[in-house]
């Protein structure tokens, strides 16, 4: 028997419980590479290499990238090839029954560029920036394929759990693995080696940790045919990259849709800035040269990380229930009211670790709601047939993928010199997007959604 002729009904436990793995296994990257150490590992090799604030890299006409700079340059970079990758993956996909083998070959080449970030060391630094252009790029891409599954594996009615079992699942792998690389940090002297050697070490085993559990998603979820036939005479990725147009065009059909892809967009893009930037924030306006030269920073920040991890996997579930009792929608207008406030007590009022180790229980509280349920919400708000291609859109934003939020927090913190005036400006991405999250109209969306689907 062929993976299609296997097709599971919806609600699968052993394909649902997969797929959830999958977020278990990808986490890894987004907490001990993007979250905790690349970017305060990055920015003190470059530092070493070049000052404070050097010039690492001339852009010529336009500009340069500094040692403070790379690491926030390379995540936007990473996020702004995705823009023109995503939503061509997403089309195709819809036209093909390779959704299971892109994303799979999407892991494998980002979990060996993580793997090679083992090699990053002294003046590596320009290496270790694109290797993670590459990683983040793969990631994005398996996310879209992975997030499409969601509508085919299970019914409406589960769509807000099972989302919320993955993100729980994400935080819970991604802090086991996060608790080891503590341990390594930590234990370096004892080991014998030294600081840098525990922090690529952490890193390799990430991409280890997400190559190796991803291959229980590839073992449970089946592949589909293809949601859509191409016309006659037409191929297959001319089909796709076609699709994207044609989502686009769709849009004008779905305005609330719209509205909150677009809403999405600029709140998501203020939650994975700060996320990415978080570590590089804490490690500059906490810890002197002296502690970061000793890694008080790095074994702070690894530990604050994984506390915000294990909140987190009780967040996403709490706010499962919350969405239950309220509603979706309110469930993540609450999450970002909080957001905004996080923000602005970074800005005027953190001071001492232990006011951050409380902003970081406050972070994990909203992190896994705001996620997980404005992805099943999405899920809810586009046509039948064409998942691959809407979420193709959707991960633009999706997991550290967006480029505006870091762009700014870069150009900010690079006119200004200052972390704080930096993650001050995120609150206009949060307002934002949460007053057009507020308008939007929910249920005239799902009605819409049925009736392109249908026509």
């Amino acid at each position: 028997m062929t993976d299609l002729e296997a097709i599971p009904p919806p609600n699968t436990r052993r394909e649902v419980w997969g797929w959830a793995m999958y977020d278990w296994a990808n986490s890894a990257f987004v907490t001990t590479v993007a979250t905790v150490l690349m970017g305060p590992y990055l920015t003190a090799l470059a530092q070493t290499a070049a000052g404070e604030n050097g010039t690492v890299l001339s852009l010529g006409p336009l500009g340069s990238v500094t040692a403070k700079s790379l690491y926030p340059q390379a995540v936007s970079l990473s996020t702004f090839l995705q823009l023109f990758l995503l939503p061509i993956l997403g089309g195709v996909a819809d036209y093909t029954n390779l959704k299971k083998r892109m994303m799979a070959g999407f892991c494998a080449v980002g979990s060996i560029a993580t793997v090679a970030m083992f090699w990053v060391e002294g003046d590596r630094f320009v290496l270790g920036a694109g290797l993670y252009v590459v990683a983040n790029l793969c990631l994005g891409g398996s996310i879209v394929l992975y997030n499409a599954y969601l509508n085919e594996i299970t019914t409406p009615d589960r769509r807000d759990a099972v989302s919320s079992q993955g993100f729980a699942l994400g935080y819970l792998g991604g802090g086991i693995l996060l608790a080891c690389n503590l341990a390594v940090i930590t234990l370096a002297p004892s080991l014998g080696i030294g600081k840098g050697m525990a922090v690529r070490l952490s890193l390799a085993s990430a991409g280890v940790w997400w190559g190796g559990w991803s291959l229980v998603t590839f073992r449970l979820l089946r592949s589909r045919p293809a949601s859509r036939t191409p016309e006659m005479g037409r191929h297959w990725l001319a089909a796709g990259v076609g699709e994207i147009g044609a989502a686009f065009r769709q849009l004008r059909r779905l305005p609330q849709t719209a509205r909150y892809l677009v809403a999405y967009t600029f709140y998501n893009d203020g939650i994975q800035t700060v996320i990415a930037m978080s570590s590089v924030f804490l490690a500059q306006e906490l810890f002197t040269p002296a502690q970061r030269e000793a890694g008080e920073d790095v074994a702070f920040l690894t530990a604050l990380i994984l506390m915000v991890q294990f909140v987190a996997f009780f967040g996403a579930t709490g706010f499962a229930f919350a969405a239950r009792g309220f509603g979706t929608k309110s469930a993540v207008m609450a999450s970002l009211i909080i957001w905004c406030a996080i923000v602005v007590y970074a800005y005027g009022f953190l001071d001492t670790t232990v006011q951050a180790l409380a902003m970081g229980a406050a972070i994990g509280v909203v992190l896994g709601g705001s996620q997980a349920l404005s992805r099943s919400l999405f899920s809810r708000v586009i046509p039948g047939g064409q998942e691959a291609t809407f979420f193709g859109l959707y991960e633009i934003s999706e997991r550290g993928t967006s480029w505006i939020g870091p762009q700014v927090f870069a150009v900010v913190l690079a006119t200004t010199g200052s972390y704080r005036d930096a993650i001050l400006s995120l609150i206009v991405l949060f307002g934002i997007g949460t007053v057009l999250l507020w308008t939007t109209d929910v249920a005239r969306a799902e009605r819409d959604a049925r009736a392109v689907t249908t026509s």
